[in-house]
């Protein structure tokens, strides 16, 4: 299982490396994605991301509109309460 863990490790790595599309966007994708599979764990993961790659709060807040979008109320409350949450928590930290 070690193994298997770290492959997958490796790969996570690579999919979220700077390429043609830039980390940034990138960690945007996976929040958005995150929240549409109901992933509380992988929002705050890619919350933390975002900031970290300079994303602002209106541009999260922006791409999950989108997710919004494509997911319905489902995403809406999910967003409203854990990624605001996590932002909060994580500016708290950063002070």
């Amino acid at each position: 299982m070690p193994e298997l863990v770290s492959a997958f490790n490796q790969f996570t790595e690579a999919a979220f490396s700077d390429g043609e599309i830039p980390q940034k966007y990138k960690q945007l994708m996976g929040l958005c994605i995150s929240i549409y599979s109901q992933n509380e764990h992988c929002m705050i993961y890619h919350t933390k991301g975002c900031l970290d790659q300079g994303c602002t709060e209106q541009e999260i807040m922006e791409s999950i509109g989108v997710a919004a979008a494509i997911g319905g109320g489902a995403v809406m409350s999910q967003a409203a309460t854990i990624v605001r949450d996590s932002i909060d928590q994580l500016k708290q930290q950063r002070h």
